[in-house]
């Protein structure tokens, strides 16, 4: 089934769902390494944004794919820039680690 853009944005209460299944999917953490070590969602990968062109390859075999960032901005582009690569099941999660912290887990830092 192919994405829309319509679906580029998935909630972080959707990501703790899928998690909470099990579902195969990477989590990438877009920010910079400074506020990766400040706050993170365990098990994410760091590739910051500045970073993400020269880890296409990588990021085109990895199945479906949830980026954040802190707020949601950085992820989206890199969403948005990703599928143009053709990595279709890319998507940004909205408002980023500060609304994970805020919905989802208290104990992530906020910054």
């Amino acid at each position: 089934m192919s994405e829309t853009v319509d679906d580029i944005e998935i909630s972080p209460r959707e990501v703790q769902q899928m998690r909470a299944r099990g579902e195969n999917f990477l989590l990438v953490d877009v920010r910079e390494p400074w506020e990766h070590d400040a706050a993170r969602i365990e098990d994410s990968l760091l590739i910051s944004l500045r970073e993400i062109p020269g880890n296409v390859s990588r990021l085109a075999g990895a199945g479906p794919i949830v980026l954040y960032c802190h707020h949601g901005i950085r992820s989206l582009d890199a969403a948005e820039w990703l599928r143009s690569q053709g990595i279709d099941r890319a998507r940004s999660m909205a408002g980023g680690i500060e609304r994970w912290s805020a919905e989802v887990d208290p104990k992530v830092p906020r910054y």
